[in-house]
Order: structure tokens, then sequence, then C-alpha cells
């Protein structure tokens, strides 16, 4: 009995010293949280469009459910790649619908169309913008972005950019500028393949820079994020991790994806079709020694393991993927927390070199030129020196000096 007394004042104690332990405190707030805290009354008498995805939720709940609760006049909804609710993978087209939870009309950004038309616009005063930026120049909700400032500026609309923190931060810029040769759906802006601003400080350069087709100054304002410093990570925000497309689960897939994304490039799998999309690589007939990774993990501070997995086909997240049924040989990277000392773009194109060396049948494909911006095929196939992207990337912070808002 005298044992059971012990324990429990033992728990007391620990008890009351974890009670007065700080408690983490969130200090930053995004762009949809100010909205709803300072300007929901601007709101009022205007009919409202929502370019949103799954990641547009303040408190876990989507943000189109709390405006309906708000009153708001919500009467038009605008999907985007990987769909309004989330329900489409990486690539697939998104159909004309309508929303089951609400029963408002969805009109696709990534179908036929990219770019609003007049007739989806008819019913809508004002559109609010909140797709996630994962900081690097490939992700197309930057390029979406791009085609509804330009649709607003056209048909006379407002627009509302609801901004929230890079996730690789605001000081991560890596890579080349864009060429023009390349410029796509998924390299819309002569950017690095990093360039370290929010999808607002986007938005404000491409209009001063003219990087976009207007006819006329777009009616458009900025509803900043609150507490983001250009040094924060995602995981120094505190705020929580909504999956921003299928295969970006976690921060950890973010944080590797400027560089593992090559793979898609090539024939070896980027791991969809598993658990782990873009922390695992490889394909039959990747062989290497386990001790070969060794140098790479003390070069890039990360953990290099070798693996053994089967892509498989995965409604919603990878239909089909690259090896699917197939056993394959490859690389699972992990972070263990620590990303303050590695490049993922420059890790990524080690990887790849490793790839090549390692693999007999390894092919690049046009495709890499898209991502990366410059024509990588022909240095990679023909073993050439990386070149250097330091220049550009000085030239760059420069040029965006003018549009930061933070």
């Amino acid at each position: 009995m005298k044992n059971n007394y012990f324990l429990i004042f033992l728990s007391l104690i620990l008890l009351g010293c974890y009670s007065q332990q700080p408690q983490t405190v969130r200090t930053v707030k995004t762009g949809a949280e100010v909205l709803l805290d300072e300007h929901l009354t601007e709101l009022a008498g205007k009919r409202i469009g929502l370019v949103m995805n799954p990641t547009s939720r303040v408190d876990g709940v989507h943000m189109v459910d709390t405006l309906l609760s708000l009153g708001v006049n919500v009467t038009a909804l605008f999907a985007a790649e990987h769909g309004f609710r989330g329900e489409a993978g990486a690539g697939e087209q998104i159909r004309d619908g309508v929303d089951q939870e609400t029963g408002l009309p969805v009109f696709s950004l990534y179908g036929s169309t990219k770019k609003p038309t007049l007739e989806m616009l008819q019913g809508v005063d004002l559109l609010l913008f909140d797709l996630p930026d994962m900081g690097v120049r490939f992700y197309t909700y930057n390029s979406t972005m791009g085609l509804v400032m330009e649709s607003i500026a056209e048909n006379d609309k407002e627009l509302w950019i609801l901004d929230r923190p890079n996730p690789l931060g605001g000081n991560y810029v890596a890579g080349w500028i864009l060429r023009e040769e390349y410029k796509s759906f998924v390299g819309s802006y002569p950017m690095p393949i990093a360039y370290g601003m929010t999808m607002g400080e986007i938005a404000r350069m491409a209009v001063g820079e003219q990087w976009l087709d207007l006819p006329a100054e777009p009616n458009y304002k900025v509803i900043k994020t609150s507490g983001w410093k250009r040094d924060m990570r995602w995981p120094d925000t505190g705020l929580p991790w909504f999956a921003p497309s299928p295969n970006l689960p976690a921060f950890e897939h973010a944080f590797v994806y400027p560089g593992t994304v090559i793979f898609e490039g090539t024939n070896l799998s980027e791991g969809r079709g598993t658990a782990d999309p873009f922390l695992t690589i490889g394909a039959p007939g990747f062989g290497f020694k386990p001790e070969e990774l060794e140098e790479l993990e003390v070069k890039h501070s990360v953990g290099l393991d070798p693996v053994t997995f089967t892509p498989q086909s995965i409604p919603g997240k990878a239909i089909h993927p690259k090896h699917e049924g197939q056993e394959c040989t490859g690389i699972r990277i992990s972070f263990q927390g620590n990303y303050d000392k590695t490049d993922p773009v420059r890790l990524g194109l080690d990887l790849l070199k490793f790839a090549q060396a390692h693999t007999p049948n390894f092919e690049m494909k046009a495709f890499a030129n898209k991502l990366y911006g410059i024509d990588l095929k022909s240095i990679i196939e023909n073993k050439e020196e990386i070149p250097s992207w330091q220049a550009e990337v000085e030239a760059f912070k420069e040029q965006r000096t003018p549009y930061l808002l933070y």
C-alpha cells in the first residue's frame, strides 16, 4: 500500500512539473485565418467564388463550409490540379461537376481549359484564391494563379489571394532560371526551381515584371499571413500539415520533392504507388552496394537506405505508376527532422547521377527539361558537369526584392 501511495505522490509531482513547462504557442496564421478574423464583413453583398483545395482549412474545417456557415454568399467553386476536395492524382484531368457536400457547381481549371472563362464567372464578383505553394516552380498552382489573374483582368472581376507560408522557407533559392524554350504549365515564369516566395509575392512579381498577359491592371489584393518570417520552414510555423496533393502526405515528402521530382523525367520510379513517394526512388536492375551510399549521406546530411519496393496502382494517388507490380531496388531517404544542412535540389541531382551510374538501362526523358528549366537531358546523357546556378540565383534575389511582403 505504501508503494501505491508513493507512486501516486510521484505522479502528482510529475504532473505538476509538466503543467509548468512552457507550451508551444502557434503564432503564425494563414491568410485564410486572417480573412476570417479581420475581413469577413468586406464580403457582404458579394457573390464569392473559391479557388481552393483540401488544404484550405481553418481549425480542420474546409473554408467553403466555414464561409457558408457564416452566411457568406458562396456561388461557385473552382478546382485546380488534384480537385477541390483532393480526389484526383497528379496529372488526372478534373471535370466540371457538383460538390457533393454543398451542392455548389465546381468548374475545372485542370481540364480542357485552365483559365476561368466568362461563363464560369457569370455568378461571381470576387474570387478567393487559397491554393498551397510548395516553393517550387513546377508545382502547378502558381501557374493556375497567373491564369486566374489574367481572367479577372479580362472579365472585370476581383481577386483576393489568401497568402500562406512557403513550406521551404523564404530564404531557400536554388536552381536555374527557366529557359523560354521549356516554358509550360509546369514552368510558367522565369524563376529558379526554388524561389523562396509566397503566392502573394509571386503574384506581385508576375504583375510587376509583366510575366502575365494582362489587358489591364488586375483588381487584386493579398491577405497576408501573420507571424511568418522568411527563415521559417513549415515545421517552424506550428501549422498543421494537410496534404496539398495525394503524393505529398507529410512535410518531409514536400522537402525532398524539389530534388527527387526529377526522377519523373527518367525511367526510374519516383516512389509513386508506394507509401513514401519522392522519399523512395528505384527501378528493376538498379544495383549498388550499400556502402556506396555513405559518401552521399555525409555530403547531404541525410539517411540513405537500400530498399526494395513494388509500386501499386492507388486510386486518387497513383494510377498505373512506373514499374507497377514489379519489384524495384532502390533508395529510401530520411531526414530525422534535420533539414538545415540539406539542399534538396542538389541532393536530387547527385542521386540522379548515382542512378545513371548504377542502372544499365537508365534513360532520361524530355520532361526533365521542363521540370528543371534547362537542357538537363543532354547534360546527364553526355555526363557533362552540372552547370552552376549561383549567378542566376543572386540576380533573381535582387530582382524579387521589391515584391517581398515579409
